[in-house]
């Protein structure tokens, strides 16, 4: 298969910072896109990958999938897209396609696994996948998605991982007008849980330990803010929320909210991964029917979905824009919480 070299930003170990280096890419095959990437969201999955917190990283990676670009070559067999598109790639860029999820629009839940946009094996290549902190990437155009030209570029690139994990939990859960929504946290995930869930219709209750918090949260959207450390105001919202988004990325107790959930009520992990701790106490649950799930991002179909109905309501990130030279610092800020609420970066300024 024929390659061609582009400049990056990756890391060769758990240690060392990300810098620029060379990677390659395939050229387009008959189904492929080529995309120039013109911005790129940062997430905490491109710190823990960076860092092989989660185990697994190969080396060198290079992280990024909150991509959007224009579309510079397509293959002679692509019907969706057409050079000079403005274009998006999110966490996935291939699936089997046949299994049963894979079938349903579901795959991101890929019975045999799917193929990430990073830190997965390139079946074209037969090397890794890298991320978007590069010049460009090569996506089959089942995974391309649309971007609505109404929207800015920039602050649409963190809807293709903020976005969709709390976009997909609310249409499962089939949030509409008149349900009760909270969200746990106020960050990347959390800022967009509540952008989306009050365009859908929703009365949007943030839970926060801080409540400098507040004043931020009724601006993107909140009706309420409940200060989560405070008895009195847990007490208050008791079996009041059909649904909680727990956007919170570290080990916290869950068994906490779990009182404030209604009858049927289901409290959604879509921020950490890993052990609970303490452990779960089911007497709450099983007393009322409620129920702790998970959800990891969206399918392709729920993506352009979520795209599309961003672009009907004018939802975007609030981001921060970067240089990617800057890239080590944002990571220590990200761990800090020191960003509102998403950096990304600007991809022009790997080409100086």
């Amino acid at each position: 298969m024929e390659k061609f070299e582009v400049k990056a930003y990756g890391t060769q170990s758990a240690e060392a910072p990300l810098k620029q280096l060379n990677i390659e890419r395939r050229e387009a095959t008959p189904k492929d896109v080529e995309i120039d990437i013109l911005f790129c969201g940062v997430c905490h999955s491109d710190l823990h990958t960076a860092r092989n917190d989660w185990g697994g990283t190969i080396y060198p990676a290079v992280p990024g999938h909150e991509i959007v670009g224009r579309v510079t070559k397509v293959g002679s067999e692509v019907s969706k897209f057409k050079v000079g598109d403005l274009a998006a790639v999110g966490c996935l860029v291939d699936s089997c396609r046949e299994c049963s999820s894979c079938k349903q629009d579901l795959e991101q839940y890929c019975i045999p696994g799917f193929t990430g946009t990073y830190n997965s094996k390139d079946k074209h290549l037969g090397t890794r996948t890298y991320g978007g902190y590069s010049e460009k990437v090569v996506v089959d155009e089942h995974f391309v998605l649309k971007v609505p030209q109404n929207l800015d570029p920039a602050a649409t690139a963190p809807l293709l991982c903020a976005g969709i994990t709390t976009w997909s939990p609310l249409r499962h859960w089939k949030v509409g007008k008149g349900s009760n929504v909270a969200v746990v946290g106020l960050g990347g995930l959390g800022h967009m849980a509540i952008k989306l869930a009050k365009a859908l219709g929703a009365n949007v209750t943030l839970f926060s330990r801080s409540p400098e918090k507040e004043k931020d949260a009724f601006e993107l959207g909140a009706h309420a803010v409940v200060i989560s450390t405070d008895e009195e105001q847990m007490l208050k919202v008791s079996g009041k929320f059909d649904l909680i988004i727990d956007t919170v990325p570290y080990v916290h107790d869950t068994n906490h909210y779990i009182p404030t959930l209604s009858i049927n009520g289901t409290i959604v992990l879509v921020g950490y991964l890993g052990p609970l701790d303490p452990m779960l106490h089911t007497v709450p649950m099983i007393m009322g029917r409620k129920s702790v799930a998970g959800s990891l991002i969206g399918g392709i179909a729920e993506t352009q979905e979520m795209l599309d109905f961003c672009g009907e309501h004018n939802i975007v990130s609030e981001i921060e824009l970067i240089k990617m030279q800057d890239i080590n610092e944002a990571y220590e800020r990200m761990l800090k919480s020191d960003v509102r609420y998403r950096f990304v970066i600007d991809m022009n300024s790997l080409k100086n």
